[in-house]
């Protein structure tokens, strides 16, 4: 590789860094600045009503003519789906593998994305020539095929973003990592290495799919009757494990689920997917077939199964629903927040007389490495400086602990914050200043208009409710000629209610007209006072703190 000389080289972190998903990176080298991923982060419970969460890229468009490319590494949700966000503020290339590119597609259309895109596609022997730098890739194993890690390579040594990897020594050859091409790169000079820490608390290696597949033939063998198989859109793997369990006991697949059916055909169509065409029947077919020759794959709207199951427990789901006799399995990890939501579902699904095969079965194990795992990574690529990413606060502790283990020292770690921008230079890292970075919150087609007041306000009225007070003045005379009317929605049940209702109008009543006494009166004021007022009141008789909204009419 050519190797040109370089001056500056900044490494900033707009998502992925205390927190699970949302991964975005850039490494500015000189004047160009390199995207790694553009992922979405699923809601945390207290963001009512958002639909997904994507990083601020408020830096990025004010320095648009700098960004030269996207670089994906794999094709989950959480490394693409904020990219429709980038392309319709700056025209770049994006370059990804095969699969990762054609789900990116899929995804710009389901987020109704038709501008310009310029999609390259690369593999892991591409060395691309950039202005500042060269870039190759190399291939790692994850739960989706096609998943590579990036390695930038400047003329202080290369910088490598590991994107979310394993090492299963079982691996078929679509999964097989390519660890003689990395300890190649380790040798040949790692300035900084920017690895996965998702299961950086977990010791020993990950679980592997081997033991999966063969727990997966075995709980397929015991089922008696119709085997529900839930597990997440993306994961290929698992969708082949199911595959092949069912293909063993000779039963049929039929799959539920818009995200799942998309991504199935999408993997199918393109060859990383081994499936015989026999094998698989419409939904609608199932009638057709006894119990026990049936496996129905499903995942949920978002590409998530647990909305999806607790549906079909409730007897509420449009296309199949639980009987007594079905077996359940449960072949996806919990995403954060959600293993309440999974402990209920499991519970419903128990109470509609199936039989669930959860955790205590090895049907499911993490796509990401533990450990060993992560060592065996520091030490192949035996880097001059490590920042651990993809975690929350306390596995990127626990990944700053590993590389100790290694032999690293503190002034040769760093733990990113979001925004900081962190310099190398001199044979240092040296943190130099803040970018713009956070949140934006996708509600609906609103993409950044729900901010923090929007979500106090909506936690409020999840609280205490809301109490509309309505009155009409005259505009001359600043009587009242209408009202005042009170109207309660989540606050308390009207009805038998009256005597606070009644009290809380004549309130009012002398609210207004006090004001109106007033020589200096103002709508302001009036609408200030009932809130107060009326708060302290309400607050007195209920301890409840609804949201007040006066409405002050002039006829």
């Amino acid at each position: 590789m050519i190797q040109k000389q370089n001056t500056s080289i900044k490494l900033i972190a707009l998502g992925g860094v205390g927190e699970i998903g949302k991964n975005m990176y850039l490494v500015e080298v000189d004047k160009d600045i390199f995207i790694i991923d553009a992922g979405l982060m699923f809601p945390e419970d207290e963001m009512l009503g958002i639909d997904m969460v994507i990083p601020d890229i408020s830096y990025l468009v004010e320095n648009k003519e700098r960004v030269k490319a996207v670089f994906l590494t794999h094709g989950h949700e959480d490394h693409i789906g904020a990219l429709s966000y980038i392309l319709r503020k700056i025209n770049v290339p994006v370059y990804g593998t095969r699969l990762t590119l054609a789900l990116a597609n899929a995804k710009l259309k389901e987020q109704d994305y038709y501008g310009p895109v310029n999609l390259v596609e690369v593999n892991s022997d591409t060395v691309l020539d950039m202005d500042s730098v060269d870039v190759s890739f190399f291939r790692t194993n994850h739960s989706i095929p096609d998943s590579v890690g990036v390695c930038i390579h400047t003329s202080e040594g290369a910088i490598v973003y590991t994107g979310d990897f394993k090492f299963d020594q079982s691996a078929t050859d679509l999964y097989k990592p390519e660890i003689g091409k990395m300890a190649k790169i380790g040798e040949q000079g790692v300035l900084c290495l920017l690895s996965d820490s998702t299961e950086a608390e977990k010791p020993g290696y990950t679980t592997s799919e081997a033991i999966v597949a063969r727990e997966m033939s075995n709980s397929f063998y015991n089922a008696s009757g119709r085997i529900i198989a839930a597990c997440f859109a993306s994961d290929i793997n698992r969708i082949q494990h199911i595959f092949d369990a069912a293909i063993e006991t000779g039963r049929k697949v039929a799959v539920v689920g818009k995200s799942l059916e998309k991504i199935f055909h999408i993997a199918l169509d393109l060859g990383y997917l081994q499936v015989e065409d026999e094998s698989i029947i419409p939904i609608s077919e199932i009638k057709n077939f006894e119990d026990n020759e049936i496996v129905i794959l499903m995942t949920g709207s978002q590409g998530e199964p647990i909305e999806g199951l607790q549906k079909m427990a409730k007897q509420t789901h449009k296309q199949v629903n639980i009987q007594p006799g079905d077996t359940v399995l449960i072949a996806g990890s919990p995403y954060r927040g959600s293993e309440l939501l999974i402990t209920k579902a499991v519970d419903m699904l128990f109470r509609a007389g199936a039989n669930v095969v959860s955790g205590r079965r090895t049907v499911h194990v993490s796509s990401h490495g533990s450990q060993e795992e992560l060592k065996f990574m520091i030490n192949l690529m035996n880097p001059k400086f490590f920042i651990p990413v993809h975690g929350e606060y306390r596995m990127l502790i626990a990944h700053r602990k590993i590389a100790k283990e290694c032999g690293l020292k503190d002034d040769q770690i760093y733990i990113l914050d979001r925004g900081e921008v962190l310099e190398i230079k001199e044979g240092k890292m040296v943190p130099s200043g803040k970018v713009t970075s956070g949140n934006v919150l996708i509600d609906g087609i609103g993409v950044g208009d729900v901010g923090n007041i929007v979500l106090r306000d909506r936690k409020l009225l999840s609280q205490d409710g809301i109490l509309i007070v309505v009155v009409t003045l005259t505009r001359h005379e600043k009587k009242i000629i209408s009202g005042p009317e009170i109207i309660s929605r989540g606050f308390v049940y009207v009805r038998e209610s009256e005597k606070l209702m009644d009290e809380s109008t004549k309130l009012v009543h002398e609210i207004v007209e006090r004001n109106t006494l007033k020589d200096n009166f103002d709508w302001s004021s009036l609408k200030q006072d009932i809130r107060d007022d009326l708060n302290r009141y309400l607050y007195e008789k209920t301890k409840r703190r609804p949201m007040i909204l006066p409405i002050i009419m002039e006829v």
